[in-house]
């Protein structure tokens, strides 16, 4: 201390008006040892800025817990402002059992982030009663909020109503704002929602965020007034700039879109930011959003990943979907089915029903491991949404059924979920077709197969027109028509489609009702083989080792009946057996003979 304030400290009295004079010029360390001495001597007013010196760290290491042994000292000799402080500190976390705990005047720095606990309720309540019961305007108001958010035993909102309206007929801000939010919670007339109004506008007059956010809300919304963009996004502004991460992220929406203001990108996406940095998982979404449309620049989709993946952990489940298609195509991450399934089964637990459904489209592609699923009820997603009468939630609930995925395998019940879906999804329609012709679940019934199955080609899906093909060929459920069945084969072929390729092969290399014609019949049976179709390899090298469409190619006839052999076709064995002795080329006309 200096020679002065070494006088001043002679004498408690003295102590505390030198301390509020070096307060004043902002000397904390010096006041803060000053106000200690006047403290320790039992001066009301100095315990109360010891208080304020540990709350706010001015001076003295900041400790909340170290903050309030000091506050409890002033308001048990009647300080009304220590009072609401304590009861603000026992509403933000700080449990009153632990400031007994709390060190000596100079005591263990305490981080604010040790205080954050759930609210004492009980503690907070004593405190805030007796402020509110001596008058205090800030006392009423937190009394206000205790007894309205408080929990069972302790809440009492008619009670709360009434300290509210003590404390706003003061003109105290929060008591304004708390009385608004009753009356806004209760507003079922025009009258009652301007009337709450009128206490949020009394509110921002002190500048209170949560009351200008309330006010954006209104405006935007048009709750009992007319909708006001421009008053909505001045208001929601003011809220951001002070911290409020809703307002952040709705004045960074309005501000994309051009509400009430010309739209304004740049800005707009630096408030969603800070709102997503905040927490805000629909700020994040929409960030992620921006990312993977792009604009002026190409989508960004690795960025646009990193955004879906923070608000999905926060629990937004149409990002989750996205973060889930995202890996899935292999869009701004390496493509990963099982990290793709496991964001689907995230948002479908909370509700979303085409992530449901494009889980389970991939699980029956076989692209994520059945056990990786286990313990979700998917079966059971998907019988929520067909029971609402969901088309999609039908068809995957009846895959499951006849599948056995999840579920104990009921072709019965899915051929009944199937039908029903069949009416408006073209895959539904191209499975149940298929339970109708292999009477699975139901009795065998070709002519409604086709039916079925014809209403699925004509979307043009592949596997339909290649099973229609089939029945136009063995003439089930229509009939026999081997042009008919080649045509739809050509089209089906020219997908890839190498079973259809291998079937043209088979067409032309004779024995139905089109003219035989082996080369073209050899070129299909090369591009099935191609493909890898195993039996197009093995008549692929049976054409090669006879000849039957060119002259014999042994080298290339070994080729493929082993790489047929390899996938499990043991007659390509006994092609091979026959290379090993040489005989003479059959003759075209030999062949026709």
């Amino acid at each position: 201390m200096n020679t002065i304030d070494r006088i001043a400290a002679l004498s408690p009295a003295r102590a505390l008006k030198r301390a509020a004079a070096l307060a004043q010029d902002q000397q904390w360390r010096r006041a803060a040892r000053l106000y200690s001495v006047a403290a320790e001597a039992g001066l009301v007013e100095a315990q109360f800025q010891v208080g304020e010196a540990y709350l706010e760290g001015r001076g003295l290491s900041q400790n909340p817990r170290e903050a309030a042994r000091w506050f409890i000292r002033a308001a048990e000799a009647g300080h009304v402002e220590s009072q609401c402080r304590l009861a603000g500190l026992f509403i933000h976390g700080l449990q009153s059992r632990n400031v007994e705990q709390a060190a000596s005047l100079f005591g263990e720095h305490v981080q604010p982030s040790e205080t954050r606990n759930a609210a004492d309720y009980p503690a907070a309540l004593i405190w805030a009663r007796r402020a509110a019961e001596a008058g205090s305007a800030d006392g009423q108001a937190l009394l206000g909020y205790i007894l309205s958010n408080g929990p069972e035993g302790i809440a009492d909102p008619v009670q709360a109503e009434i300290w509210y309206r003590k404390s706003a007929a003061q003109d105290w801000p929060q008591g304004h704002l708390g009385l608004g939010l009753i009356l806004m919670r209760d507003a079922d007339t025009a009258e009652k929602t301007v009337a709450a109004m009128r206490e949020f506008e009394q509110a921002v007059k002190a500048d209170l965020p949560t009351a200008h956010y309330l006010l954006g809300v209104i405006h935007e919304q048009a709750v009992g007034v007319l909708p006001d963009p421009a008053r909505a996004l001045m208001h929601y502004r003011k809220a951001a700039i002070h911290g409020i991460r809703n307002a952040q992220a709705k004045l960074g929406a309005m501000l994309l879109s051009g509400q009430g203001c010309a739209p304004d990108p740049v800005e707009g996406e630096s408030w969603l930011r800070r709102a997503a940095v905040a927490g805000d998982p629909e700020a994040a979404a929409l960030v992620a959003d921006l990312y993977a449309r792009g604009g002026a620049l190409p989508p960004n989709y690795a960025e646009a990943a990193l955004w879906f993946r923070v608000a999905a952990e926060a629990g937004h489940r149409i990002a989750a979907r996205a973060l889930g298609m995202l890996y899935l195509t292999g869009a701004g991450v390496a493509r990963d089915p099982e990290e793709a399934a496991r964001w689907l089964a995230r948002a479908a637990e909370q509700g979303d029903i085409a992530a449901g459904a494009d889980l389970g489209n991939l699980m029956l592609k076989g692209e994520v491991r059945q056990t990786s699923m286990d313990g979700l009820p998917i079966h059971e997603w998907f019988e929520k949404a067909a029971e609402s009468g969901d088309l999609i939630g039908a068809f995957n609930y009846g895959v499951c059924l006849a599948e056995g995925i999840g579920v104990a395998r009921d072709e019965a019940k899915a051929a009944i979920w199937l039908r029903r879906a069949a009416e408006g999804i073209v895959n539904a329609q191209y499975w149940y077709g298929r339970l109708l012709l292999e009477g699975r679940g139901i009795p065998a019934d070709p002519v409604e197969a086709h039916h079925w199955i014809a209403r699925a080609a004509d979307t043009g899906m592949v596997e339909a027109l290649a099973l229609l093909a089939e029945m136009k060929l063995n003439g089930q459920g229509c009939p026999r028509d081997h042009a008919g069945a080649r045509d739809v084969f050509l089209r089906v072929a020219a997908t890839g489609h190498a079973g259809a390729m291998f079937a043209l092969g088979a067409l032309y290399g004779g024995g139905h009702d089109i003219p035989t014609d082996r080369i073209e019949a050899q070129i299909w049976f090369g591009k099935a083989a191609a493909l890898n179709h195993p039996i197009a390899q093995l008549m692929l090298g049976r054409y090669l080792r006879k000849g039957l469409a060119g002259p014999v190619d042994q080298v290339q006839a070994a080729r493929w009946l082993n790489r047929a052999l390899a996938q499990g076709v043991e007659e390509a064995r006994f092609d091979l057996a026959e290379l090993a002795q040489p005989e003479e080329p059959l003759s075209h006309q030999a062949v026709a003979d």
